[in-house]
């Protein structure tokens, strides 16, 4: 014979499983509604994809800026003209033509 009558265990087994069950409900509760839970997770997903997105895009930048250094690196006339692009040189007989900037409000016509 044990501590409770036997008539007893059924109902006591069965209390136990209500109030283990309501514990387990609310620490899912606080586990999906808390700081940690189901909308963090969503919105750790969606920053997720941005920076994937991002990684993405760098990527592709990164490559065309390869390119580029590859040219300059072979190049000698690209490499001139980068040169006189960026100190704003000319030769003799070559003519620069200054535009004015386009009205705010108007887009720039695309190249």
């Amino acid at each position: 014979m044990g501590i409770f009558p036997r008539e007893l265990l059924p109902a006591l087994a069965r209390r136990t499983a209500w109030v283990a069950g309501a514990v387990l409900l609310v620490i899912a509760l606080i586990a999906f509604r808390g700081p940690q839970g189901i909308q963090s997770l969503v919105e750790k997903h969606r920053e997720m994809s941005e920076l994937e997105e991002q990684n993405v895009e760098q990527a592709r930048q990164n490559q065309i800026l390869r390119e580029r250094i590859k040219r300059l690196e072979q190049s000698g006339s690209e490499q001139e003209l980068e040169i006189r692009k960026e100190l704003k040189l000319l030769r003799k007989g070559e003519t620069t033509f200054l535009l004015p900037d386009a009205p705010k409000g108007t887009e720039a016509p695309k190249q």
